[in-house]
C-alpha cells in the first residue's frame, strides 16, 4: 500500500541532508561541543554553524540564538523566563486563545502561580481581534504571546502590527510569538517586526525530533529554566545536542531560506488542487481562513467524528490528522474559540503539506474521503 502523509504539521520526513548529518556528528564528530580538545572543538564548530544557519534564516545575530529540545522548550523558556524576569514591574500576561498548548497550558500554570493571564479572542477567521487585545494592553502588562500561524487552521497572525501595538501601549513588555509552524515556510523577520522571543522547531522542516531554538533579542532578559553549566551563556545549560543540532542546521539549508518561492509555489498549487476538489465534496466544510497558509487546510466532514474519517482514511493509506499531534484526539480549542459548532468541531481533519508531498496524495485523500462519507454516513 502506497503512503500518502498528510499530517506535515505534525512532524516531517527527515530529509536526507539532516539524517547524513546526524549520523556524521555521532558517528565522526562525536565529541561533546564544551571539551576544551580537538575533538570537542571540532563538535562545537558544528554547534555554532548551525547556530549561524538559523540565525541567517531569521535574519538576525548569531548570538542570540539558543538551542532548545523543540518548539515546546522553547515556548516554556520564554513565557516562564520572561514572566519570572518582569514579575517586580507587572503580572499581566496575555496570550491568544488559539496558541500551542506549549503557550496555552504555561499561560494556565502562570495563572495558577499568581499571574493575571488573559486570554486574547480571536475572530471567526481565527485571527487575533486587535480591539480586544488593545484593550487588554493594561499598565502591568509584561508578557504577550501570539503565534505567527495556527497549527490547526493556518491563519496568519498580523505579527508586525500587534508587536507595534504592544510596545506602544506596553514600552516594558516582552512580545513572544511562536513560529513553529511558520520558520521554513514564510519569510520570519522577528527583529524586523519587533518580536523580542520567537521559538522554532526542526521537526516541522524535515529536521529530526528534539531540536528547537529561541531567538532572544539582543538587551532582553529572561531566566533560565534550568540549572548547570555554562553553556549557551547559562540561559540553556546542559551538554548540547551536537547531532540534532547539527541536523537542524542541514534542514534549513535544504529549505531554501534564501529563497522560499519555489517551495511556496508547489504548496500553492497542492493547496488549490486541493481545495477544489473538496469544495466539490458534498457534506465537506473548510474551516481555515481563505488567507491561511497554504501548507494546512482544517475541513469538517459532516456527520463524521474525526477519529472514525481518520482511521478510515488510514486504511487506504493516507494519514491525515482530527487537530494538533499535542491533543491527542482531545476536542479542538482553537475551533471553539472561532465560534465553530459543535458538530463542525467534532468532524474536523487538519490535512497539512509538505515539499515531498503530490498530486497523487491528494486524489488519494479525496477517493478516502469519498468512500468513507458513502459508507460511514449511512452507518
Amino acid at each position: 500500500m502506497n503512503i500518502h502523509y498528510l499530517d506535515n504539521s505534525a512532524t516531517t520526513q527527515v530529509c536526507q541532508e539532516a539524517a547524513d548529518a546526524a549520523y556524521r556528528m555521532m558517528r565522526e564528530n562525536y565529541g561533546n561541543p564544551s571539551s576544551l580538545h580537538k575533538i570537542g572543538i571540532q563538535a562545537e564548530t558544528a554547534v555554532e554553524e548551525a547556530r549561524g544557519i538559523i540565525a541567517d534564516a531569521l535574519n538576525v545575530q548569531p548570538k542570540t540564538i539558543y538551542f532548545t529540545s523543540g518548539g515546546t522548550e522553547a515556548n516554556n523558556t520564554a513565557l516562564f523566563g520572561a514572566a519570572q524576569a518582569l514579575r517586580r514591574r507587572g503580572d499581566r500576561v496575555i496570550v491568544s486563545a488559539i496558541e500551542h498548548s506549549s503557550v496555552y497550558e504555561s499561560a494556565k500554570r502562570l495563572s495558577e502561580l499568581g499571574y493575571d493571564v488573559q486570554f486574547a479572542p480571536v475572530t471567526d477567521r481565527g485571527v487575533v481581534d486587535i480591539d480586544a487585545l488593545k484593550a487588554l494592553l493594561a499598565d502591568k502588562t509584561i508578557l504577550v504571546s501570539i503565534m505567527t500561524v495556527n497549527n490547526e487552521t493556518g491563519a496568519v497572525q498580523p505579527i508586525e502590527r500587534i508587536a507595534k501595538l504592544v510596545h506602544k501601549n506596553c514600552p516594558e513588555a516582552l512580545f513572544h510569538s511562536d513560529a513553529v509552524q511558520a520558520f521554513g515556510k514564510i519569510p520570519v523577520k522577528p527583529k524586523k517586526w519587533g518580536v523580542d522571543l520567537m521559538s522554532v522547531s526542526a521537526h516541522k522542516i524535515h529536521g529530526a525530533k528534539g531540536c528547537g531554538a529561541l531567538y532572544i533579542r539582543d538587551g532582553a532578559r529572561i531566566l533560565p529554566l534550568l540549572y548547570g553549566g555554562e553553556q549557551q551563556k547559562k540561559l540553556r545549560p546542559g551538554t548540547e545536542s551536537a547531532p540534532l543540532i547539527a541536523a537542524f542546521g542541514a534542514a534549513a539549508t535544504a529549505a531554501g531560506f534564501s529563497d522560499l518561492s519555489q517551495n511556496t509555489d508547489h504548496i500553492r498549487e497542492l493547496n488549490r488542487c486541493a481545495l477544489e476538489k473538496l469544495q466539490a465534496l458534498e457534506g465537506v466544510t473548510i474551516n481555515s481562513p481563505g488567507d491561511a497558509l497554504p501548507y494546512i487546510i482544517n475541513i469538517s466532514v459532516n456527520g463524521i467524528r474525526s477519529e472514525t474519517m481518520l482511521h478510515h482514511l488510514e486504511e487506504s493509506g493516507v494519514y491525515v490528522s482530527s487537530s494538533s499531534a499535542c491533543a491527542k484526539g482531545k476536542r479542538s480549542y482553537v475551533l471553539e474559540a472561532m465560534g465553530l459548532p459543535d458538530d463542525r468541531i467534532d468532524s474536523s481533519l487538519r490535512i497539512s503539506f509538505s515539499r515531498y508531498n503530490t498530486t497523487q496524495d491528494i486524489d488519494a485523500l479525496i477517493e478516502g474521503l469519498q468512500s468513507g462519507i458513502a459508507t460511514l454516513q449511512r452507518k
